[in-house]
């Protein structure tokens, strides 16, 4: 099983603030890839002090320290994930609605793509983009 966010801080070393617990549990109880503004919005409803630099400043840490993910999704905005788990990504062009995705052979692909190349795969991501069918 996958530590928590706030395990993962914690065993990197990160004083646990109460507006850092604010933020790590939004991020936590998010289904969807929060922007900064989205996480700020969220955490300010649960503890009114937090200000849009502390959550700022708590991304790129979190960022900095490999403990959530960044995406630029085609966007002007970053989106944040704590799935530390692969899976891969479809964004719909027409709402920018993110999909996460399993695909085991996805990842035998890449592996071996790798491999032919004379490499070690050691991390990789995929982002798809496409428009929903119509019926």
């Amino acid at each position: 099983m996958t530590a928590s966010l706030q395990d993962r801080c914690i065993t990197a070393g990160l004083k646990m603030t109460g507006q850092r617990k604010v933020i790590i549990s939004v991020l936590e109880n998010s289904v969807d890839h929060p922007s900064v503004e989205m996480v700020y919005e969220r955490a300010k409803a649960e503890d009114a002090s937090i200000s849009l630099a502390t959550v700022y400043r708590t991304m790129n840490l979190l960022d900095e320290l490999d403990l959530v993910i960044r995406h630029d999704f085609n966007e002007s905005f970053s989106r944040y994930d704590v799935n530390v788990d692969d899976h891969y990504h479809l964004i719909d062009a027409e709402n920018n609605d993110v999909i996460e995705f399993e695909n085991s052979e996805v990842e035998e692909i890449v592996t071996r793509v790798a491999g032919e190349l004379g490499y070690d795969l050691i991390d990789h991501r995929l982002e798809l983009y496409g428009r929903k069918r119509k019926a």
